[in-house]
């Protein structure tokens, strides 16, 4: 692995940061002991509740971790679609006896200036980013305070801008990874227009010099040699985690990734108003075709509805957040999972040289 990663995890294993509570303490120390990095989720928490977990973090291991940020969003989401929304959840609100907020928080910069400011003060090994690019005076600041950084990007052009500002690496995220997909630029027109991994991978690695981690539907060592042999230097691996014991996912989540009930994964915005891969449910078949461009918004105005669906234990209205490898789940502990994953990769790799000799 390049040197700019090498040092912070032996394994070229990246537990993925999954905001919504699956990616605490207890997960990242897990994986980071084992090894791998763990990542914690700096998404939908404020400034002290991301310190509280960065503090807890330090108490369970003295292993290198993450901290994932989400990027401000522009505000120009229409009020009259968020309205009409609204007005298309009412059956949802009256079924689950959840009233939707009249107004919706429209800030969209989830106390990220907050957030920098202890990372900043407190360091940790590593801090990256999602839904953009920073700013170079930012990264050089992280960079003068010892931090690594890392970008989420979806396309070559995307690296060639975070190379250009100066971040540590990037994360290459596929079509095929659940949960949000980590573009520069929430544009409609480019729904499910993104690349699959290996040759988004390939495409990167021709673009920029930057060490890469690759991320999208890996559930097995053999998947991650691949990526590996594309030009990755790690790879990150967000479902496979999400039913650890040790991951603060919802029972009704993790037992529905394996559930033959459900199927197969879509981009949607029903959600949250941005593209995010999920389990297809009921909510989703009904309510995607009309959620608007408009994050967070309509994650504000589906909060409720999603967690009054969990109370009532129905997964049909939930935002069940997988990747295209989701029926590969194995319920291990995540120490465990990272053993498998590690001897996984040596024999696809041994296989490899093998055939090449």
């Amino acid at each position: 692995m390049s040197s700019a990663l090498s040092d912070l995890h032996p394994h070229p294993i990246v537990q993925a940061p999954m905001a919504g509570g699956a990616s605490g303490p207890q997960l990242a120390a897990a994986v980071s002991d084992a090894g791998g990095l763990g990542f914690l989720a700096g998404g939908y928490k404020t400034a002290d509740g991301m310190y509280q977990e960065i503090k807890r973090m330090r108490a369970l291991t003295r292993a290198p971790f993450g901290v994932n940020l989400f990027m401000p969003q522009p505000g120009h989401a229409d009020p009259a679609e968020i309205a009409a929304y609204r007005g298309q959840l009412a059956g949802e609100a009256a079924w689950y006896d959840a009233p939707l907020p009249e107004d919706v928080d429209d800030r969209t910069d989830d106390g990220y200036d907050a957030k920098l400011a202890i990372l900043l003060d407190d360091p940790v090994p590593l801090v990256s980013f999602t839904f953009g690019c920073p700013a170079p005076e930012l990264l050089a600041a992280f960079a003068a305070v010892g931090t690594r950084t890392v970008v989420t990007v979806t396309s070559a052009e995307e690296a060639r801008t975070v190379q250009a500002a100066g971040a540590d690496a990037v994360c290459v995220q596929g079509i095929e990874a659940g949960g949000h997909q980590g573009t520069h630029r929430d544009d409609p027109e480019t729904d499910c227009a993104g690349f699959g991994l290996l040759p988004l991978v390939a495409q990167v690695r021709e673009a920029v010099a930057l060490p890469i981690i690759a991320a999208g539907g890996l559930m097995r060592g053999a998947q991650i040699a691949a990526v590996l042999a594309a030009g990755a230097e790690a790879a990150q691996l967000g479902t496979a985690f999400l039913v650890c014991p040790e991951s603060g996912a919802s029972p009704l989540h993790k037992r529905a990734l394996t559930d033959p009930l459900f199927s197969r994964t879509e981009l949607t915005r029903a959600f949250s108003g941005r593209p995010a891969r999920g389990l297809v449910n009921r909510f989703m078949r009904e309510h995607g075709p009309y959620a608007p461009a408009a994050y967070p918004q309509v994650h504000h105005l589906t909060s409720g509805l999603r967690k009054a669906a969990a109370e009532a234990g129905d997964p049909q209205g939930m935002a069940l957040w997988a990747g295209q490898g989701h029926r590969l789940a194995r319920t291990l502990p995540a120490a465990e999972l990272v053993e498998v994953l590690v001897a996984e990769l040596a024999e696809a790799q041994s296989a490899l040289t093998r055939s090449a000799s």
